[in-house]
């Protein structure tokens, strides 16, 4: 089957979309599928099997930055990708997003299944402007042909707007053997909090800072480790010099080092502020088998169940996030309780069954779809030949002819 995956989002911008389209190419090449991935990206070419298709440019929304992009230009290079590949599905995340994905939706050659990862609270700034602009973003909708969500409150966020419909919900896989199986970093003794995100008002940093200043003083053993970067970094300055001393500020890490950190934490905590659709940071801990204190938020509520898997706790308030933390720390018999419930529940999330459901729907579409190439569309540029994968490079230089017919 041959499969083109959009990202609205940059290909070079750290993000849950990013890596879920990163990790389901990769699982659906190594099933034989031959998978062609469209994102926006800060520089133009061929890498990590992504045709970059535009320069993205910020956009400060739901607490976060988006780096879109949505272009004349970009419209034409999709229109030619999608064109010299010939695809029997267009995979798109987040279509209703102005950028990538709505280009390959207005371009569509193929059956389009549209994946729905984001949750727009209705009474927050960036919901309200949703609301008032979905009757110009229906047409987009209609043109999709099997709808996804996340989790039911991606899919509730988005039909309160489109209206009612059938939504399946395939959740984001994640990597659980290997967060289960990695060698712990050496970070030194000691009892250690983990939080992993990007440093940003939705990830809720602040609240782990003033939290960690309630909990240090009881014990003394205690570190934070903190994984990730952003404009948030500067909260940990609230802290006095001989507590900043216990925070280990890692910055950004690669995904593959990313799990020995999970290995050689205690306790992970998440105390996300709100319009969390989903909680890959979640499985991702419940898969090394850490027991979890995180935000009581929609989009958490349905990875961790509350004294099932983790602690969730109100969101925003570092009170309550360092209560449920003492709680874990003063009763390891709970602790381990905890973690091995999530590592149970986790494996849920394995991308092989992820990949076994999204195979049927692609099936599924092409079949209802019964369409017909054109005699000029019906050799595409191929990804292998003989059985063996093109070169990236290859498969570069083809597209780059285009690209400049394109910009021509």
């Amino acid at each position: 089957m041959r499969i083109v995956q959009i990202s609205p989002y940059s290909w070079d911008a750290p993000g849950g979309v990013q890596v879920h389209i990163r990790q389901l190419s990769r699982q659906l090449r190594e099933r034989g599928h031959e998978v062609l991935v469209l994102a926006p990206g800060d520089q133009p070419g061929f890498r990590e099997d992504a045709r970059i298709v535009g320069r993205p440019y910020a956009v400060s929304v739901n607490g976060s930055v988006a780096r879109l992009c949505f272009s004349r230009r970009s419209s034409r290079v999709v229109a030619k990708a999608l064109d010299t590949f010939v695809p029997d599905v267009i995979h798109v995340h987040d279509p209703l997003t102005p950028s990538t994905s709505m280009l390959g939706v207005l371009h569509k050659n193929a059956p389009v299944v549209a994946t729905f990862h984001s949750y727009f609270a209705r009474d927050h700034v960036e919901g309200r402007a949703y609301t008032a602009l979905a009757p110009l973003l229906r047409p987009v909708w209609r043109r999709v042909d099997r709808r996804l969500a996340v989790s039911a409150a991606a899919r509730d966020s988005v039909c309160s707007r489109m209206g009612p419909a059938a939504i399946e919900i395939v959740p984001n896989g994640a990597d659980v053997d290997v967060f289960a199986n990695a060698q712990p970093a050496a970070l030194g003794g000691g009892r250690k909090l983990l939080f992993v995100g990007r440093l940003e008002p939705r990830k809720g940093f602040p609240v782990a800072i003033r939290a960690f200043a309630q909990l240090a003083p009881d014990f003394p053993d205690l570190r934070l480790v903190v994984v990730g970067d952003g404009e948030d970094r500067r909260a940990v300055e609230l802290l006095p010099p001989e507590l900043r001393a216990r925070v280990d500020m890692l910055g950004k890490v690669s995904y593959e080092a990313l799990p020995t950190y999970h290995q050689a934490a205690d306790v992970f905590i998440s105390p996300a502020t709100g319009s969390e659709s989903f909680g890959i940071v979640l499985v991702e801990a419940m898969a090394a088998g850490l027991p979890l204190v995180a935000s009581d938020i929609v989009g958490y509520r349905e990875v961790a169940r509350h004294e099932r898997e983790g602690l969730l706790v109100a969101p925003s308030d570092p009170t309550a996030l360092a209560h449920g933390v003492r709680r874990l720390l003063e009763r390891p018999s709970l602790a381990a309780a905890l973690g091995a419930a999530g590592a149970h529940r986790a494996r849920s999330f394995r991308w092989d069954r992820i990949v076994d459901r999204l195979e049927r729907i692609y099936d599924g579409v092409m079949v209802r779809e019964r369409r017909v190439r054109p005699p000029e569309r019906a050799r595409p540029v191929p990804l292998s030949v003989d059985g063996a994968p093109v070169a990236a490079a290859r498969w570069s230089s083809t597209v780059d002819e285009w690209v400049a017919q394109a910009e021509g």
